[in-house]
């Protein structure tokens, strides 16, 4: 039987884990597309944050940034435009419904473009392209409201993956996001996280990969920064 292996704080800026879901438990769903691995946000929460923090996810999906604050003692705000469970609230996280600098951290896992298809609601920003800049104006009124509800001197992550679809440009989401947040906020770090996933163990994808002369996402960007607005305690 696979045991998965014990949880611990991770110290270089490549992260692996065998699993989605750390434990005995699932934190979160998942067969949610677009589910966050669990180890991710654990170990963000490790580092981030302290017992009874305010963590907030404003596309909180499936509910596992809830799940890991619950494990770890820490005060989960979710949001997302089609809340699948009662603790999350409908939100759009361009306006959302929070006074400023209230929260400890934020954590974001946002639609990579049109990479998949969340939802019907118009405002899904999934449904925006990078192509023509529509994603990235969203994205920059998201980076906005994180930053009014931020705490000074707190800290913020986004896990995002570059877009590509065969036939169309390359959409390097993971450089053009920091750049973006970098205007507001202070570069922390950038981990790249081994993605796994079922596409990338099925052959026929690595034979289509190899014949185009193309690749597949192998990894995603976490992102770290810090709100820096204040002096020095």
């Amino acid at each position: 039987m696979f045991r998965k292996p014990d949880l611990e704080i991770l110290t270089t800026t490549l992260w692996e884990y065998p699993s989605q879901h750390y434990g005995s438990k699932m934190q979160g769903n998942q067969d949610y597309r677009g589910a966050t691995p669990s180890y991710v946000i654990w170990n963000l929460l490790k580092r981030y944050t302290r017992e009874g923090d305010t963590v907030l996810d404003p596309m909180c999906g499936s509910g596992t940034t809830i799940d890991v604050c619950a494990d770890l003692k820490r005060k989960a705000i979710g949001f997302d435009l089609r809340p699948i469970r009662v603790d999350i609230q409908q939100a759009d996280a361009r306006f959302l419904p929070i006074k400023k600098e209230t929260v400890d951290f934020v954590f974001m896992d946002p639609p990579y473009s049109t990479h998949l298809e969340y939802s019907d609601d118009t405002r899904c920003l999934g449904k925006l392209d990078t192509r023509d800049g529509s994603y990235y104006e969203a994205m920059e009124k998201v980076f906005g409201e994180m930053f009014r509800v931020l705490k000074d001197r707190r800290y913020v992550a986004v896990y995002v993956s570059d877009s590509f679809k065969k036939g169309k440009p390359f959409s390097a989401i993971g450089f053009e996001l920091y750049a973006r947040l970098s205007k507001l906020f202070r570069p922390v770090d950038i981990v790249a996280v081994v993605r796994h996933n079922k596409t990338l163990k099925r052959n026929h994808w690595h034979t289509s990969a190899v014949d185009g002369n193309y690749f597949l996402r192998g990894f995603n960007y976490l992102l770290i920064f810090k709100k820096e607005i204040g002096p020095k305690h």
